[in-house]
């Protein structure tokens, strides 16, 4: 039975580039996929095309496209990415002018467009998922992109493309369509849609589903995470898929490391909703096949909803931050008082703030005071360090909030040091569904 080897070579925007490397020159893979994009990453890349229409796309791509472009053109992997972003059509004109750079000509590259939905959804009367309306956003809304699936991927792959860059799309669309397109899959066959959905789901956060995010010492035990090698997907036309590593790489791949990467982000395993496929993960079955290698069987899928989701960014508010340690004997003692200063001058000096924040990290920062309160007390820390953030509605309202941690320099508890501020605008992100319809997937083909 035909099998396709994919590689997955980023499982976020800034994640390591490495891996990638040797999948391309050690894994034996046909396709390469980075998936780069979060919600708030895009929203984030729109306000930066505003600023500078060239720009948009993920600031790696060219440090990713210069690692492996070549690698790969020796080798005949084809590269699939959503690093394009808010602007696939630049970064496919950079990816372009790398590869020319590099000597690689004849390299076909296509930029897959039509996930910015900006001027329907502003158009449309759409509920966001908190129940507000994006009427209700006015001149605050930067983006609204659609999740689109595989089928603009698979045309540009049929198109000859080598390099296909994306913007927004459904994270295991990445992974589907080279399935699709190498097995001829139809996109009304659910039960194989479905079953590529997994492999894109087990593979779509790369390494932690080879031992990262998931190391425990002493419980969960992972080798070489300094080096950790990304996994592999060697998927048979049935959809059956086996993940694995590059032998000798850094991690592990055992049943529980799948497990966990199967239920990531997964509220109903028999319903994941994808834009090309309902898929159902709830009769999956893991079997260790080897060392680092574990065969994923089962799954299937029912019709896709006709519905895309939107991931909407606007301008939400500002967020002002001050930090400052202190250390040696008393170190909580002087954290905590440092802590009611800053609450008090804030109060005093009438700092406006919808919600605020005043931690001692490594005290109560994770699980807030009343929780930490509740727990046996230990020895007390050595050092402790005082955070304070606050959303305001202004920029200079936010800034107000790490002055006060910086002057507990010269008006507050002895010993302290390292103050560090900064105040920035906030970019919040909201969901809504709309008509399929409303996207209009195109794909564009150049050449070096």
């Amino acid at each position: 039975m035909k099998t396709v080897r994919l590689g997955a070579g980023a499982g976020y925007a800034g994640d390591r580039i490495e891996p990638a490397v040797e999948l391309a020159e050690r894994g034996g893979i046909d396709y390469l996929v980075f998936e780069c994009l979060a919600e708030r990453t895009i929203a984030l890349a729109q306000q930066a095309r505003m600023r500078d229409p060239a720009g948009g796309y993920d600031p790696l791509l060219d440090a990713r496209m210069r690692a492996v472009l070549a690698p790969c053109r020796r080798r005949g992997i084809r590269i699939v990415t959503n690093m394009g972003a808010a602007n696939p059509v630049a970064a496919a004109g950079r990816t372009r002018a790398i590869a020319r750079e590099m000597g690689l000509f004849g390299l076909r590259i296509a930029a897959v467009t039509g996930d910015d939905v900006l001027e329907a959804v502003r158009a449309g009367d759409f509920v966001l998922e908190d129940g507000g309306r994006v009427a209700d956003l006015g001149n605050r809304i930067v983006s609204a992109n659609a999740y689109l699936g595989a089928g603009p991927i698979v045309e540009a792959l049929a198109a000859g493309a080598d390099v296909v860059i994306t913007g927004r799309v459904g994270d295991p669309a990445l992974f589907l369509a080279p399935l699709v397109h190498e097995f001829g899959w139809a996109m009304d066959d659910w039960e194989r849609l479905g079953r590529g959905t997994l492999a894109g789901h087990l593979l779509e956060c790369a390494g932690q589903i080879t031992g990262g995010y998931f190391a425990d010492p002493g419980l969960k035990d992972v080798p070489g995470l300094a080096r950790l090698g990304f996994p592999i997907g060697l998927v048979s036309e049935d959809g059956t898929v086996e993940i694995t590593k590059v032998e000798g790489s850094g991690g592990r791949v055992d049943l529980a490391t799948c497990k966990e990467q199967l239920l990531y982000e997964v509220h109903d395993p028999a319903r994941y909703i994808q834009p090309d496929v309902v898929a159902d993960f709830s009769g999956v079955a893991m079997v260790q096949a080897g060392p680092d290698r574990v065969r994923v069987t089962g799954g299937g899928g029912r019709p896709a909803t006709g519905l895309l989701k939107v991931s909407v960014g606007s301008v939400d508010s500002y967020v002002g931050e001050g930090q400052i340690s202190y250390a040696g004997p008393g170190a909580l003692a002087r954290g905590q008082l440092a802590r009611e200063i800053v609450r008090e001058r804030l109060a005093l000096t009438g700092v406006a703030v919808s919600e605020l924040r005043c931690d001692l990290v490594g005290v109560d920062a994770l699980h807030g005071e009343a929780l930490s309160a509740r727990h046996p007390p230990g020895h007390e820390p050595y050092e402790v360090r005082l955070r304070v953030a606050g959303r305001t509605g202004t920029l200079a309202e936010a800034r107000r909030i790490g002055d006060e941690v910086e002057t507990l320099y010269t008006n507050g508890p002895a010993g302290g040091g390292g103050a560090w501020k900064a105040a920035r605008e906030v970019v919040g992100v909201r969901s809504v569904l709309v008509p399929a319809a409303l996207a209009r997937p195109a794909v564009q083909v150049i050449e070096a």
